[in-house]
């Protein structure tokens, strides 16, 4: 009897799933919809952290630049940095999504796949955010990516990210706020509170809850690097400006 395989740990992961995306025009719809409501939240997420015209950035798993249309006519030219494992998604944002090109340097989308961030200048980015990537990956990716970042972004003064919570020690299906369905062993996942405040200090982050409500009850997380000593925060952090429930 032959054991049948086990599934992707990402529906991303499925053989083909980004050649059959883009080419039935479908590069907005793969990263997650509400393309103008998510693209405008992880702004101002962004600017309440802190992040001005003169910052760099660098948008982890950007797909096809939801993110990157509006940040990259925000930030000075040259500013914005993405990453994703489809470097063929990027390429279309490029194509399609940008008001101005020029703003955007093709080889700033750097083709990650498992959170390396090799080809990007760690030492220059100033802030970073990983949006609805974690909802989609198992908890071993979310220490994967924390570790890396904080080893190799010598920079980074603020990380934002998202992820799907369930209450600290349920083990089975979780139904979210926005009304999905969570899971802790399979696509969409959910991580205890305890889990993601733990994964964040053992890599050196110290980590705030945002206040904005998010699509799909996603909560945003936002890391600041602990100094080396691991007594603090990094001088460097920005203050946040307090941002009100977009309820």
């Amino acid at each position: 009897m032959v054991a049948s395989e086990s599934p992707p740990k990402s529906p991303y992961l499925v053989p083909g799933f980004y050649e059959r995306a883009l080419a039935t025009g479908r590069h907005r719809d793969i990263v997650g919809g509400r393309w103008e409501e998510t693209g405008r939240l992880q702004m101002l997420a962004l600017m309440d952290a802190g992040m001005r015209p003169h910052h760099r950035l660098l948008d982890i798993g950007a797909g096809s630049l939801r993110l990157g249309c509006k940040a990259v006519p925000y930030l000075d030219p040259g500013h914005y940095w993405a990453t994703d494992a489809s470097h063929a998604l990027m390429l279309r944002g490029h194509e399609v999504e940008l008001p101005d090109r020029d703003r955007l340097p093709v080889d700033h989308l750097v083709a990650d796949a498992d959170f390396s961030f090799v080809g990007v200048p760690g030492e220059q980015i100033d802030f970073a955010i990983a949006f609805g990537v974690f909802t989609h990956l198992p908890l071993a990716d979310l220490h994967r990516a924390l570790n890396a970042a904080r080893q190799r972004l010598s920079g980074l003064s603020c990380l934002l990210f998202t992820v799907f919570v369930a209450p600290d020690g349920h083990s089975g299906p979780w139904r979210q706020p926005d009304g999905v369905v969570t899971h802790p062993d399979r696509p969409p996942y959910h991580f205890g509170h305890d889990q993601v405040i733990a994964a964040a200090h053992a890599a050196g982050f110290a980590v705030d809850i945002g206040h904005r409500m998010l699509p799909r009850g996603q909560i945003l997380f936002i890391a600041r690097p602990l100094m080396a000593e691991g007594h603090g925060e990094s001088p460097t952090a920005p203050t946040p400006e307090a941002g009100s429930p977009s309820r």
